[in-house]
Formats: structure tokens, sequence, C-alpha cells
């Protein structure tokens, strides 16, 4: 089973929803990473292919494409890859957020 981690704010200022991470946020500071990409829909190739709409800040590493997807004021990644945890805490620093497993 995968672990999905949750980049969130709403430890720090529990009730304050002024406190979300929001998505003009997200694409300011991702548009600042040369590492990372702006997609609304992410595709899932496999048995079956299927696409999901939504805001995914795509982070390329290496041959890898590794989304890191904004809903509801946070942002979730799968910690399927163990490379990604190191850029998560990165990114969850930077946006002075927590990180929260689940």
């Amino acid at each position: 089973m995968s672990r999905r981690f949750r980049i969130t704010r709403t430890l720090q200022e529990q009730g304050r929803s002024d406190q979300a991470i929001s998505l003009e946020e997200c694409k300011s500071y991702f548009a600042s990473k040369p590492d990372f990409t702006y997609s609304s829909v992410f595709t899932v190739t496999g048995t079956t292919t299927m696409s999901i709409q939504g805001d995914f800040f795509m982070w390329s590493y290496g041959e890898v494409q590794i989304p890191f997807r904004h809903y509801d004021g946070d942002i979730y990644v799968s910690g399927a890859n163990e490379a990604v945890i190191p850029k998560m805490l990165e990114v969850a620093s930077e946006l002075e957020a927590d990180v929260v497993e689940g």
C-alpha cells in the first residue's frame, strides 16, 4: 500500500480558513521552481488509462513525473517513490506548512 501525504496549514492555525494554501499561491510558488510544471489533467496509464481533472504541479524527477495535487486548500502527494520525501518537506517548509501522513 502506498503512503499519501498532505501539505497543510490546518495544524498551525486550526479553524482559520484564511490559512489554507490557495491555488493562486501554489501557481506562483511552483512557477518559480524549474523542476515543476502545471497541468489541469493527470493521466495514469497502466492496464487501463484514466485521466483525472484537477490542479496538478508535476515534479520532474529524472524520467519520472510525480504529481503534487492542490485540492481544497491543501497539497497532496504520493509517497510511493521515496525520492519525493525530501522534495515534499522542502515544499512544505517554503510554504510554511505541515506534512501529515494519510
